[in-house]
């Protein structure tokens, strides 16, 4: 289904979330029939509100929705993020010979041209941590360049109005695993994993499945896959996928880049892969200098080079020039809940990092901590993860353990076996309304000046809060208190 191929399609959208609701709208004004589906009432309800006039309705049982979308006899349904792998809608747009979508799928299909009869490229990146700094990094870099480039996909405004409206020259795409998981056609002039760690194996089914789903992000790669040197996965993945002739692989590392990669020397952030002469020089993008500002602490941590390096090297594929790069990441700012310095008190700094929704996220927080110095508030829900791996590495930098959530099994257990010697306090998950202000309250008696209170949940956040925005925004309400 082409742009015009919408108009007079049947369109199905599961999930009527901000991608849903905008795949509706987009759909809508196209010319085609959107019917709209989600389990919440209430969801429907302000879908409807938004749209009046398009069938808009509410099936709590997941069997009773799938039945009713398949019975609307739509000619493709667009799945939001939040519908799981095994939900029954895939089974049965699979039995009925329906295509099943996501909305990124449908962006790609319904993008406005450019006056020349192109379409913007897409740089797409995803990965298990990092995706939405590296993401608004490459954004940064191009805009820097003096390009309209929209940070767009898991991030900011629904990709699906972005590509529906037209006017950008490139566009930097997060693609989570669930987007890609129904996203079959997209062609990426570059493409990035990050990274790959255990995660969302309760949507997927298995980290094989979560693995397989992260390496679409390669397929159909035009010019450059960015690869992890450090994390053989990513290669594979690269090596497995089916890239348009002339797609090359990039490794990207911390380390002194090799011929056709990109890395760092004595500071600076170069690369050889995008130069005639990459076999005998490096150009420089930029200095760890240039990203000073982005660690309060002091030392840039490693995986926000890393992440640095990433966005760079998407925005050389596009072919921007090496002072966009130091220009873009100069002025790149920090993002709300990603190891953001809260307050300062008493000699104990306060960082909220409530993004670090899983273990590899937070392991990374908790490595840029002085060894003894953390007081780590965790937990939450754990998506079927444990946190053995976790435990270990970090042990040595966790001076004390403040546990949220109401599922603290997982990292209890792993804190019990691996370093029972840390004092820790758990808090009473069934007091939603009071859990951060309890949580704050027990840090301040673990810690001692000179400490850091690192809420790094490696969990997700829905058990007790709408989100991990809203977790930050609690945990940096609870810590005002401590102030006033």
């Amino acid at each position: 289904m082409s742009r015009a191929g919408v108009r007079g399609a049947r369109v199905a959208v599961v999930g009527l979330g901000a991608s849903g609701r905008a795949a509706v709208d987009v759909v809508t004004t196209l010319g085609g029939t959107a019917l709209g589906f989600d389990r919440s009432g209430e969801a429907a309800a302000a879908a409807a509100a938004a749209a009046p006039g398009v069938a808009l309705t509410a099936h709590p049982e997941p069997e009773t929705l799938a039945a009713a979308v398949l019975a609307a006899a739509p000619d493709v349904v667009v799945v939001s993020p939040g519908v799981p792998a095994h939900d029954p809608v895939f089974a049965a747009a699979a039995a009925a010979g329906v295509p099943v979508w996501s909305e990124v799928e449908l962006a790609w299909q319904v993008q406005a041209p450019r006056a020349d009869g192109g379409h913007a490229p897409w740089l797409t990146l995803t990965g298990t941590n990092g995706k939405t700094t590296t993401v608004t990094m490459a954004a940064g870099i191009l805009q820097a360049a003096g390009l309209v480039a929209p940070a767009v996909g898991n991030v900011g405004t629904p990709i699906v109005q972005v590509a529906a409206e037209g006017g950008a020259d490139v566009l930097a795409v997060e693609l989570s695993s669930f987007q890609l998981h129904s996203t079959h056609s997209v062609e990426p002039l570059a493409s990035a994993c990050l990274n790959v760690a255990p995660d969302h194996i309760d949507w997927h089914g298995s980290f094989e499945a979560y693995v397989a789903d992260k390496a679409r992000v390669y397929e159909r790669t035009h010019v450059a896959c960015l690869h992890n040197v450090a994390d053989p996965r990513t290669r594979a993945m690269v090596e497995g996928a089916d890239v348009m002739e002339g797609a090359r692989a990039v490794g990207v590392g911390t380390g002194a880049p090799g011929v056709g990669d990109i890395g760092v020397v004595d500071g600076v952030l170069c690369e050889r892969a995008f130069i005639p002469e990459r076999h005998t020089h490096a150009v420089e993008l930029a200095t760890l200098a240039d990203l000073a500002h982005l660690a309060p602490g002091g030392e840039v941590p490693a995986h926000l080079v890393l992440d640095a390096l990433f966005a760079a090297g998407l925005a050389r594929a596009y072919g921007v020039a090496p002072e966009a790069v130091r220009d873009g990441l100069r002025a790149h700012g920090p993002g709300d809940h990603r190891i953001q310095l809260v307050a300062s008190l008493g000699g104990v700094a306060w960082v909220d990092d409530s993004k670090a929704t899983n273990a590899h996220a937070a392991q990374a927080s908790l490595t840029g901590v002085a060894p003894g110095t953390a007081v780590w508030i965790a937990g939450g829900l754990a998506k079927g993860a444990r946190f053995d791996d976790l435990v270990r590495a970090v042990r040595d930098r966790v001076r004390g353990v403040v546990l949220i959530g109401v599922d603290r099994e997982p990292l209890r257990d792993a804190l019990e076996r691996h370093a029972p010697q840390i004092p820790r306090i758990e808090v009473d998950s069934s007091e939603h309304g009071e859990v951060m202000r309890r949580a704050v309250a027990a840090a301040t008696r673990l810690a001692r000046p000179g400490d850091t209170v690192l809420m790094a949940p490696a969990c997700a956040s829905m058990d007790q809060f709408r989100s991990y925005a809203d977790r930050g925004e609690a945990f940096a309400r609870a810590v005002e208190e401590l102030r006033g």
